[in-house]
């Protein structure tokens, strides 16, 4: 499946973003297997990105609405990617296809308190309602058969998303003790702060000039919390600012560490932290 071309976005962040997708999506299930959840482009009316999910089980159409993203792109990935990160299922974005993705009604709660509304809207405020029909509901007919399906589909969705919430409530463990060596680390970003380096930073030739650091806080896919920093190359003549050719971290951004020690173990609000050093990314790039 060809990737689609980003609105609004420059050839190098378009490459960048799905770069770092096929990297969020490595070791995760086949989508013959498991499904896949899709992000949709905007489409004339629907300004911003949307996610659905492709499930292999209904026998006719199989992709159904979830909910509304963002309208930018990299806040539209990091959001699906924050809510499917425990999921088994790959992420991939895709263009609107009205053949394929306009509902013909079979999602639709027809009894009951909920009739008339779809079931992704009831997913929202009573998911307790969409397991009942999953799994408690008695169809008769065909068509209630499949509704019941769809519905299967739809809890599914609610319990990778709830996933993401048992991992938060998780203070997770250390990944050692120091000086025990970590590889082949994949993290997700959760909080990155820009900062300069005083042991660097001075007056050069008459100028400030400002060696920055990325401090960074991630986990991995068990929950567990890490913190690490990486530190410029080049110098800024501002403080606090990246140089323009250093990559400029996000929360929700997922990397790879290819090898780093351990120098401490530490808690902070509650949560258990294991702090790197000499952290190599799987790009080769060294950090402190």
């Amino acid at each position: 499946m060809a990737n689609p071309t980003l609105p609004g976005v420059s050839p190098a962040e378009q490459a960048l973003l799905y770069s770092k997708l096929n990297a969020y999506n490595e070791g995760r299930a086949s989508y013959k297997e498991a499904g896949v959840y899709l992000v949709v482009l905007p489409r004339p009316g629907h300004p911003a990105y949307s996610l659905w999910i492709y499930s292999p089980l209904p026998e006719r159409q199989a992709i159904f609405y979830l909910c509304e993203l963002s309208a930018d792109v990299n806040e539209a990935l990091r959001m699906a990617s924050t809510l499917c990160f425990y999921s088994p299922r790959r992420l991939l974005i895709v263009e609107y296809n009205a053949k394929r993705m306009q509902s013909k009604g079979d999602d639709l709660v027809g009894f009951g308190k909920y009739q008339g509304h779809f079931l992704h809207e009831v997913l929202r405020i009573d998911p307790g309602y969409v397991t009942w029909i999953a799994y408690k509901f008695q169809p008769r007919i065909p068509k209630q058969a499949r509704f019941q399906q769809i519905a299967r589909i739809y809890h599914s969705a609610y319990t990778d998303f709830q996933r993401r919430k048992i991992h938060a409530k998780n203070n997770g463990r250390y990944l050692g003790k120091p000086g025990d060596k970590v590889e082949g680390l994949a993290l997700v970003l959760t909080q990155v702060r820009v900062e300069d380096n005083p042991y660097k930073t001075g007056i050069k030739n008459g100028q400030p000039c400002f060696y920055v650091r990325q401090e960074i806080k991630a986990h991995d896919p068990a929950g567990n919390s890490v913190s690490f920093r990486i530190n410029a190359r080049t110098p800024s003549s501002s403080s606090c600012a990246l140089p323009a050719l250093e990559h400029a971290y996000r929360p929700g951004e997922t990397i790879k560490i290819a090898s780093a020690r351990i120098v401490r173990t530490y808690t902070a609000g509650g949560t258990k932290y294991t702090r790197l050093t000499h952290v190599r990314l799987g790009c080769s790039e060294d950090t402190e």
